[in-house]
């Protein structure tokens, strides 16, 4: 099991844990052992710029996978458009031959699969959490959504 810290800010002490599927534009297949070196070790340079820690990456030659551990200020579309644009510069800049197999000057595709991860408890365990937080067994629950067909579809 991966034990990760929690990470201090002067107001906050958060555990943010996101798992990330970027895809290669066309779904090319790309990702080569030159590129897998490169997205390492352009992502480890990335989290000595940024409150964004790498804990597992994992490619399959046309899309990548990314578990990140982050910080509030950053919303998710803030560390996907950090993370790809980087990512992508550098591996245009050092290994041009896959520019050359990508028309339109772009490496990633548009979209993106993310999904947020627990370390220490599941939605079961965070709806008990939450309800036995009232005193007294006077806990009045307002809403419980239950996820439809297609959400569970998606996964």
């Amino acid at each position: 099991m991966l034990m990760v810290e929690l990470i201090r800010k002067s107001h906050n002490v958060s555990l943010l844990m996101y798992h990330f599927v970027f895809v290669s534009k066309y779904r090319r297949l790309v990702i080569t052992e030159e590129v897998d070196s490169l997205l390492k070790e352009t992502c480890l340079e990335i989290s000595k710029r940024y409150d964004l820690l790498f804990l597992e990456l994992g490619t399959e030659g046309d899309h990548v996978h990314l578990l990140i551990q982050s910080v509030p200020a950053y919303s998710v579309t803030k560390i996907v458009q950090t993370v790809k644009s980087i990512t992508a510069r550098e591996i245009f800049t050092k290994i041009p031959s896959v520019k050359k197999k990508l028309w339109g000057g772009e490496f990633w595709s548009d979209g993106y699969f993310v999904s947020t991860v627990g370390e220490y408890a599941n939605e079961e365990v965070i709806r008990q959490y939450i309800k036995n937080q009232g005193r007294d067994g006077k806990y009045k629950q307002l809403h419980k959504s239950k996820m439809s067909d297609n959400q569970l579809a998606l996964l």
